[in-house]
Order: C-alpha cells, then sequence, then structure tokens
C-alpha cells in the first residue's frame, strides 16, 4: 500500500498561521531539503502568496516562483487556482484565465489545483482546458461542506462531472477542518467506487479532526494527503507531516519520504515560528483547537485574517459575535461553501452585521455582486428579503459570468507600455492593479537607487 504526501508549509500551512507572511529569503535556505524529502508535490503558489507578495513583501511573485523552481528541480510544484477568479476576488474574462494558467506553467507549476468557490463547474472548465492544453496536472477540486442541501451524492456527481471534464486528478478540499472521520471515508469510498482518477485528500487541524480524517481518508483509498511539517502545522494549519508519515508506515504503508531529511525541514522552521510568535505575527489563538468551527466553518486563511482585522479595529471582543453570526449569513445566501473569495465575502458580511449593530444595513458590492450571480450559481435558495435588499428591482443574472466579459490582457498591455516588463506583469496588474503598480514604481526607483525600502511584515 502506498499513499503520497503534499507538503504545504509553503503555502497553505503560512497562509493559515501568519496570513502568507513568509518572504522568499526566510525560506530559501531549506528549498533544497525539501526537493530531497520525497513529497509527492511542494505546494508553493497560487492562493493569497501572488496578493502578499506584491501587497506587504515587496517581491515579485513571479520571480518567486522561478526562484522556487530553479532550487527544487526535482519536485513537483504546485499552485492553487480559482478558477475564474485566478488569484483575486472576482471573475476575470477567458483570454487572461488562459494566459495566467500558461504562464504559471511556463514559469515552474506542475499541478494546478483548480476550484470554484460554489462549486458552479462552469466557473473551472477555460482554467482546466488550458493547464492539459499546456502539458499541467489538472486536479479538479470538490470544496467540502456541510449544509442541508450538501450530501454524499451531490459530491459523487460533481467527481464525475469533473472526471468527464477531463480533470487528471480530485482533490477533496476541506477548508475548514469540518469533515469527519467517518464522512472523509465514506466520501472517498465512494468517489473511488465511481471515478478512476486519483483522489487527493485536504483538510485543516482547525478543529482537532484533522490528522484523523486523513487516516480514514487514506484507509478508504486516498492516494494522496495534504500536511504541514509539524512546527507549521496545528490550528489553522494543516495536520503534521511527521505525525501522519509514522503512523501510516507503521500500519504498513509506503509513504515515499526521507524521515532524516523531514527532521531537517521541521528545525528549520521552528525558528522562523518561534521568531514570528515573538513579534506577534503569529497569534497563538491560531494555533490551538478551536471546535467551534464546527458550526461557523471558517477556514484558516479566513480566521487569521478576521483575528487580525477585528484587532486592528480594537475589536476583537466581537470576534465570539462575528462567528455566530457567519453561519446566519451563510444560510441566507444560499449555503455556500465557506472558501476564497466566499469565506472573506461572509465574513466580512458577518463583521458588518455586528460593527453596525443591524443586520444587512450595509451590504458589501461583493455581496450584492453574488446575489446578482456574478460568482455563479449558488448552492440553495438565496434569502428573499436579502435578495431585495442588495438588489432592489435589479435581476439576477444565470448564465456563466465569464461569457459576459471583455477580453482585456492584450487592451491593458497596450495601456500599461513600459511600466510592464513582461507578460507576467500585465497578468499582475489584471489581478492586483494597485498593488502590481505600486511595486513597478518601487522596483524602478530601486533599480535607479532612488531609496530603500524595506518588507512590510504586517499590514
Amino acid at each position: 500500500m502506498k499513499v503520497r504526501f503534499t507538503e504545504t508549509v509553503l503555502r497553505d500551512a503560512q497562509q493559515s498561521l501568519i496570513a502568507t507572511r513568509m518572504p522568499f529569503e526566510e525560506f530559501e535556505g531549506i528549498l533544497p531539503e525539501l526537493d530531497k524529502a520525497g513529497y509527492y508535490s511542494l505546494e508553493c503558489w497560487g492562493g493569497a502568496t501572488f496578493d502578499s507578495c506584491l501587497r506587504y513583501l515587496n517581491e515579485d511573485p513571479w520571480e518567486m516562483l522561478r526562484k522556487i523552481r530553479k532550487a527544487c528541480p526535482n519536485t513537483k510544484l504546485q499552485m492553487l487556482l480559482r478558477g475564474q477568479n485566478l488569484l483575486g476576488y472576482k471573475h476575470y474574462p477567458d483570454d487572461v484565465v488562459r494566459m495566467f494558467v500558461k504562464k504559471s506553467i511556463e514559469n515552474g507549476i506542475d499541478i494546478i489545483r483548480i476550484f470554484d468557490a460554489l462549486n458552479d463547474l462552469r466557473n473551472i472548465e477555460t482554467a482546466v482546458d488550458e493547464t492539459l492544453k499546456n502539458g499541467a496536472i489538472a486536479s479538479g477540486t470538490i470544496c467540502y461542506t456541510t449544509s442541508p442541501i450538501h450530501n454524499l451524492e451531490a459530491y459523487v456527481k460533481l467527481a464525475k462531472d469533473l472526471e468527464n471534464m477531463g480533470v487528471n486528478t480530485i482533490s477533496i478540499k476541506d477548508m475548514a477542518g469540518i469533515i469527519a472521520p467517518q464522512d472523509a471515508y465514506d466520501l472517498v469510498k465512494a468517489i473511488k467506487e465511481n471515478v478512476k482518477l486519483p483522489v487527493i485528500f485536504h483538510t485543516h487541524s482547525t478543529t482537532g479532526l484533522g490528522p484523523i480524517s486523513a487516516l480514514k481518508a487514506v484507509e478508504a483509498g486516498a492516494d494522496v494527503i495534504d500536511t504541514a511539517i509539524s512546527s507549521m502545522a496545528g490550528g489553522t494549519s494543516q495536520p503534521p507531516t511527521e505525525t501522519l508519515e509514522y503512523a501510516l508506515r507503521t500500519a504498513g504503508y509506503e509513504t515515499g519520504l526521507d524521515t532524516a531529511v523531514l527532521k531537517k525541514i521541521n528545525d528549520f522552521f521552528k525558528d522562523i515560528r518561534s521568531k514570528d510568535i515573538e513579534s506577534g505575527l503569529l497569534n497563538p489563538i491560531i494555533l490551538s483547537t478551536e471546535t467551534d468551527a464546527l458550526i461557523y466553518q471558517i477556514p484558516g486563511g479566513m480566521l487569521s485574517n478576521l483575528v487580525a482585522q477585528l484587532k486592528a479595529q480594537n475589536s476583537l471582543h466581537l470576534l465570539d459575535k462575528v462567528l455566530e453570526e457567519v453561519p446566519r449569513v451563510r444560510e441566507d445566501l444560499g449555503y455556500p461553501p465557506l472558501v476564497t473569495p466566499m469565506s472573506q465575502m461572509v465574513g466580512v458580511q458577518a463583521a458588518i452585521n455586528v460593527l453596525v449593530g443591524e443586520r444587512y444595513k450595509n451590504i458589501s458590492n461583493e455581496i450584492k455582486a453574488y446575489i446578482r450571480g456574478e460568482y455563479g450559481k449558488a448552492p440553495g435558495k438565496i434569502n428573499e428579503e436579502l435578495i431585495k435588499k442588495g438588489l432592489g428591482d435589479e435581476p439576477m443574472f444565470t448564465g456563466r459570468y465569464a461569457d459576459t466579459l471583455e477580453p482585456m490582457f492584450e487592451k491593458t498591455k497596450a495601456e500599461l507600455g513600459s511600466l510592464a516588463r513582461s507578460d507576467e506583469d500585465v497578468l499582475s496588474y489584471i489581478a492586483f492593479p494597485q498593488q502590481a503598480e505600486s511595486f513597478f514604481k518601487r522596483r524602478e526607483a530601486k533599480e535607479k537607487g532612488v531609496f530603500e525600502y524595506s518588507i512590510q511584515r504586517i499590514d
């Protein structure tokens, strides 16, 4: 029996624990060891890494990827892509999606895990198609959640639809760490019985269920599991790599991991963890087990950001009330899975409701766009009163929203002119205009020796 591991320390683990504030220079020294460990893949890009590089770390995310690729020639590099949203929070036209996928692969990505926050597969078709055309592995993803309208049969249907789309693997993405061990077993077993593709299992340790559920997923036939090196595991991060490797190896599974190398990696990140705790970047609250997450279902990255946002507004004492409001907002919106960007949208709206003291007195533009249908088909029925408040007499959109968007890559490239030095720069600008433009100007100024700048670790 064999099971492989995806190491998340460079992306989801640090995103969940320290809001993706780890600059390249901090982990550069351990990359050769990560390449020797025997992982199935290193998740190192996508998610919030792109935004964080430009907004907080003064780094070019494309250059960071190229450096990781050069340092890790023997291990597959993996990224997380939000389908038609790419790495942002809105839908982009197909020409941008195709160019982004193409350039990601050209710069070193081997595996693209592609999901849609609503499990609306119309929103991942273009990204999957372009991934396959460029010879990379397309991992079609099911966003796991629980609600009165989500069940085993619906998830199996999604897996079959993904297989028919042509993906290479099926990923189960339990972003909030809420899947129960038996449910993990039943879901993996059902997918394996109905689909011929490898199954990958992803969860978080937020509720304490993560390691147990990962073990049950492997027992049911999961081919790959996501874990984080132990010094950056636990809490809102993934289950620990070494612990699960030991548990599975002693149970008779072949893991392919070198435990001596794993110890070197763990010792390296222990120092980073200690420094981040001392600086306040890593809040100890994030490292604890939070069983209330079984109710509010906030994923790790969103929980750490929510804590930071409330703290910045001197409102951390309202965290419990905001978390209690989250499932109510989610129900009003038709039970969307709480994954980016939906987790941020629902979390922000819940915070607004609590801070203002009245539900939906102020409705965010993103929630209005969701109600309008711009993010895809809501899993369930949206509250009628919320529709009236959010849209008034404006009609809802029922098609594939990306079909209404005009191509913009070449137009943006022409508008940027010499400010953008490459197609990658154009894509950075399209995804995050203000942050990219500021980065381009700082980059040029630094090269001219106009001024020095420092890395901003905390927003």
